[in-house]
C-alpha cells in the first residue's frame, strides 16, 4: 500500500510541476487516468480488508440516508443529537466520535436516517486516519451534509471536495453526457457535437490506451475535460447532492451571515441553538427528491398520515406496487389515481403510469 501512496504522490507532484496548455494537454491526461486506477487501488485493495470496518456497517433503514461528513469538532454530533434525539458523544475535544451513529427523523411522511461519521482528516483519500471507511459510508447516503466550522468555512470546503472527490464521490453534479462503447475491432472514433476546448482524438486515445482500450466509440455531447472522460472510463462515480451546513453562526454577525446566505448549496445553522433548522429540513427535502403517494381503499378516504415514498426518478405505478409489496404487481389490472399526473379526477392507469408527488392511488386486483 505504502508503494501505491508514493506512486500517487509522484505523480500529483508531476501534475503541479507541469505547465497546463495544449503541448502538456495529452501528457496530464495520461497522468490523470493513472493517478484514477491508483486511487482505485487504494479504495477497493485487493485482499484483506472485508467490509467497512467495525462500527461503519450500519444497516439502510428508511426512505432515505443522510451523512454527515466534515472534520472534527464541527458540531456533527451535536446536529445529530439535536435532529434525531439520539445520544451521539458530544466533547469539545477532537475526534470524539469513533464509529458511524445512525439516528432516524420523520419529515414530511418520510423516514430519513442520519449518519454521524467520523471526522476525516486530509488525505484521506489517499488511506490516512480511517478516511477510506468513513467515505465509503458516504458513497451509499442519498445526501451528504458537509458540516462546516462558519469561522473557517471555505478552506476547509476545498479539502472535504477534495477528499470526496478523490473517493469518486461527485457532489451536486449529473454524470458526464459522454457516450462510451468498446467494440472488438475499428480503432478509437471520436465524435464532437461540439466544439472541444481540451480533448481532441491524440488525448482521447492516451486516456483510452492507459486502460488497454484500443478499439472504442466516443460521443462527445458537450465540452468535456480528461476527467470527465475518466469518470465514464471507471464507471463507479457515486454522483450524490450535498448541502453545505455552515454551523456555529451564533459567532458572526448579521452582515456576515448575509454574505453566507448567497453561497450556493449553503444552509447557514447553530446546532447547539437549533436555529434555521426549517430552512435546513426544507432544503434537505428539496435536495432529496422524494414523492409522497397516498393510499385510498375501495370505498374509503385517502389515508394521509401514513403515505408511500418513491424516489423521484422511480416512481411509475409499478414502483408503487413493488414498494407496497413484490406480489401486488403481479394482481394488479389498473389503478385509479387522483392528482396532478392525470387530467381526469379519477383516471384509470397502467403499471407504467409516472406519479406525482401527493397523488393518490388505488389499486384494482385482478379477480
Amino acid at each position: 500500500m505504502s508503494g501505491v501512496l508514493e506512486r500517487i504522490a509522484a505523480i500529483e507532484a508531476e501534475m503541479a510541476r507541469t505547465q497546463r496548455n495544449k503541448a502538456t494537454a495529452q501528457h496530464l491526461g495520461l497522468l490523470k487516468a493513472r493517478l484514477a486506477k491508483l486511487r482505485r487501488e487504494v479504495l477497493t485493495p485487493k485482499s484483506g480488508g472485508g467490509g467497512p470496518g467495525e462500527g461503519f456497517d450500519v444497516a439502510k433503514t428508511g426512505d432515505a440516508r443522510i451523512g454527515f461528513v466534515g472534520f472534527p469538532s464541527v458540531g456533527k454530533s451535536t446536529l445529530l443529537t439535536t435532529l434525531a434525539g439520539v445520544y451521539s458523544e458530544v466533547a469539545a475535544y477532537e475526534f470524539t466520535t469513533l464509529t458511524t451513529v445512525p439516528g432516524c427523523i420523520r419529515y414530511k411522511g418520510a423516514k430519513i436516517q442520519l449518519l454521524d461519521l467520523p471526522g476525516i482528516i486530509e488525505g484521506a483519500k489517499d488511506g490516512k486516519g480511517r478516511g477510506r471507511q468513513v467515505i465509503a459510508v458516504a458513497r451509499t447516503c442519498s445526501l451528504i451534509f458537509i458540516v462546516l466550522d462558519v469561522l473557517k468555512p471555505l478552506q476547509h470546503k476545498k479539502i472535504i471536495q477534495r477528499e470526496l472527490e478523490g473517493f469518486g464521490i461527485r457532489l451536486n453534479k449529473q454524470p458526464p453526457n459522454i457516450g462510451f462503447r468498446r467494440k472488438e475491432k475499428g480503432g478509437v472514433n471520436l465524435q464532437t457535437l461540439v466544439p472541444q476546448s481540451e480533448l481532441d482524438l491524440d488525448i482521447v486515445k492516451t486516456i483510452l490506451s492507459e486502460y488497454r482500450i484500443h478499439n472504442a466509440d466516443v460521443t462527445l455531447r458537450y465540452d468535456a475535460t480528461a476527467d470527465d472522460l475518466i469518470d465514464i472510463i471507471e464507471g463507479n462515480r457515486a454522483y450524490i447532492p450535498c448541502i453545505y451546513l455552515l454551523n456555529k453562526i451564533d459567532q458572526i454577525s448579521i452582515e456576515e451571515l448575509d454574505v453566507i446566505y448567497k453561497i450556493p448549496h449553503c444552509v447557514p445553522i447553530s446546532a447547539h441553538h437549533k436555529w434555521n433548522f426549517d430552512d435546513l429540513l426544507e432544503k434537505m427535502w428539496q435536495y432529496l427528491k422524494l414523492m409522497r403517494i397516498y393510499t385510498k381503499p375501495k370505498g374509503q378516504l385517502p389515508d394521509y398520515n401514513s403515505p408511500v415514498v418513491l424516489q423521484s426518478d422511480r416512481c411509475t405505478m409499478e414502483d408503487f406496487c413493488n414498494k407496497l409489496h413484490r406480489t401486488i404487481i403481479k394482481e394488479f389490472k389498473y389503478a385509479l389515481v387522483w392528482g396532478s399526473s392525470v387530467k381526469h379526477q379519477p383516471q384509470r392507469v397502467g403499471k407504467d403510469h409516472v406519479l406525482n408527488d401527493e397523488d393518490v392511488v388505488q389499486i384494482v386486483k385482478k379477480v
